[in-house]
């Protein structure tokens, strides 16, 4: 036995060390050298078998994205359907919009054409009679002048008399600084029982507005029932010259322009003046007692 060893490590030694691997005899098992021979064995496969490097981790990159799973497979019937339905929601979309559009364009054309409308049947301050039935063009003082009131009422559109509405004005006349009198029962015509809703019941310069309709009345249009003549120029007799101007105060401001259309607006107080600069009245009445007034 100890021969053999001695041949088979001689063998070992001679053998090029480029062979990683050898064959080692497995050793018999028991006996009293069973011990040394497997420590030699494995001294030997030690020097015999080069150490083997240790496995790294292999890196891994980021997970390829997952293709979606494939739908249910559609028939040539339902892929028909499928389309017929597509191309049916685009047509309903189609004539939703032109819908829309038809609409904005109906909605524009009819906000122009009431613009027009009113733009050409609104009232405008310059647009009233240049002479009514029985129309004073004297000097002051001028009378109710009632005879024809009804005739200058209807000339002027004004509503019937009633108690829709009710509301006073104050108007107060100077010329070349003296006032003159509103007389009573201006548009009130007591021998035919007629009444306009414009009217005065005294000489205070109230104007009652009683009306079958709620609108507004303007200055002109009670110049016009009382029945004395009254431009931008013009008052009765009076008309502007070199020194002398027609001006109209508002609640204290004067109004400038065409006075006609100055609002007999509930509680205003309105003066009318003609004369020079030195004749207007001072201060200018701005304020009326309309407490005094009865309902």
């Amino acid at each position: 036995m100890a021969k053999k060893r001695r041949k088979q490590q001689n063998r070992s030694r001679n053998r090029p060390p480029s062979v990683a691997t050898r064959t080692v005899e497995r050793p018999r098992t028991g006996g009293p050298n069973a011990a040394r021979t497997d420590a030699t064995t494995a001294e030997q496969a030690g020097e015999a078998q080069p150490t083997e490097p240790t496995p790294q981790p292999r890196r891994r990159g980021p997970a390829a994205p997952q293709r979606p799973s494939a739908g249910p497979q559609r028939s040539r019937t339902e892929k028909k359907e499928l389309a017929r339905k597509e191309r049916e929601a685009a047509r309903r979309r189609m004539a939703r919009a032109q819908r829309r559009r038809q609409l904005a364009w109906v909605a524009g054309l009819t906000v122009v054409v009431a613009a027009g409308v009113f733009l050409f049947t609104k009232p405008d301050a310059s647009d009233h009679p240049t002479s009514l039935p029985g129309e004073l063009t004297t000097e002051a003082p001028w009378d109710a002048n009632a005879a024809r009131s009804a005739a200058r009422g209807r000339e002027l559109g004004l509503p019937a008399e009633g108690t829709t509405m009710h509301e006073h004005a104050n108007v107060q006349v100077f010329v070349h600084g003296t006032k003159e009198p509103v007389p009573t029962d201006i548009g009130i015509n007591a021998s035919k029982g007629t009444i306009q809703s414009i009217h005065t019941h005294d000489d205070t310069g109230t104007v009652h507005l009683e009306s079958s309709e709620s609108r507004e009345f303007t200055l002109g249009e009670f110049f016009g029932v009382w029945g004395v003549r009254f431009t931008e120029s013009c008052l009765g007799a009076y008309c502007n010259d070199d020194a002398n101007t027609l001006r109209v105060f508002l609640n204290g401001d004067e109004v400038a322009g065409d006075p006609w259309g100055v609002q007999l607006d509930d509680r205003n107080v309105i003066v009318v003046t003609y004369g020079t600069q030195d004749e207007l009245p001072d201060p200018i009445p701005s304020t009326f007692d309309f407490s005094s007034v009865p309902p």
